[in-house]
């Protein structure tokens, strides 16, 4: 069954975002970081490895990329789209692209991720290194979890967007950076066990007492448990991506 929560100025959904979407009015933008298909393999997060598509069957079994279907979809729910991962994906040939420069120097890492966007602005570069900023990948809550402040530069590049959308929600970073921007926000997970720790992570957020000078509602607000919707597809992979 789809489970809605309410916290603050944001709207949680654990389910299957394919079946979620179409309850909900549309977007000004919506910032997200699907699966790209490529098997990992967890001995703890400090030590995962890329393994290609035809590596063993015991990789993370909601590593899967989603069809065109929900890229079409996704598109047409927000005004403004960014992708990341988008040169894993069938989307449009766009003009406009981000890069995450992860200043990084191993060789068997990525140096850089590119997300793609629809957004009419010059192509962007972000330096953020995960180790120098005391962010240890060790203490990540999910496996391809992306640094708060990267979802912050992505939403100050669409500074008219007072409404967004996650719909591979994952541990709930791009909430928690509309909580402390004082944005509204839709997250959608399927995977239970993220689903729960971006619920705590976005309460964090907002508990806060800083957040509040820009968030919407008071730090008196209190997370409100939704009515059991709809069923959800088990026989799709809707996890987050990677925050």
């Amino acid at each position: 069954m789809t489970e809605k929560v309410t916290i603050g100025n944001c709207e949680l959904w654990h389910g299957d975002c394919r079946e979620v979407l179409p309850l909900l009015p549309p977007v000004d933008l919506v910032l997200t970081d699907p699966p790209y298909g490529i098997k990992r393999f967890e001995k703890g997060f400090g030590t995962t490895r890329f393994k290609g598509h035809g590596a063993e069957k015991t990789g993370i079994e909601w590593d899967k990329q989603p069809e065109k279907e929900l890229f079409d979809q996704l598109l047409a729910f927000g005004a403004v789209s960014i992708i990341w991962g988008g040169n894993n994906f069938p989307l449009p040939t766009s003009e406009y692209f981000l890069v995450w420069d992860k200043c990084q120097t191993v060789d068997n890492f990525a140096s850089a991720e590119l997300a793609f966007t629809n957004a009419k602005r010059p192509a962007k570069v972000f330096k953020y290194s995960i180790h120098q900023h005391n962010c240890d990948e060790r203490d990540k809550a999910h496996p391809t979890q992306k640094p708060v402040p990267l979802m912050e530069w992505c939403l100050s590049l669409v500074s008219e967007a007072k409404t967004v959308c996650d719909p591979f929600m994952g541990s709930g970073t791009t909430g928690v950076a509309c909580a402390r921007m004082g944005l509204q926000f839709v997250g959608i997970e399927r995977e239970r066990k993220y689903f729960d720790i971006a619920c705590r992570r976005i309460e964090q957020a907002y508990a806060q007492p800083r957040l509040f000078e820009n968030a919407k509602v008071g730090a008196g607000e209190t997370a409100v448990q939704g009515d059991m919707l709809l069923p959800a597809n088990p026989d799709f992979d809707d996890p987050q991506p990677r925050h």
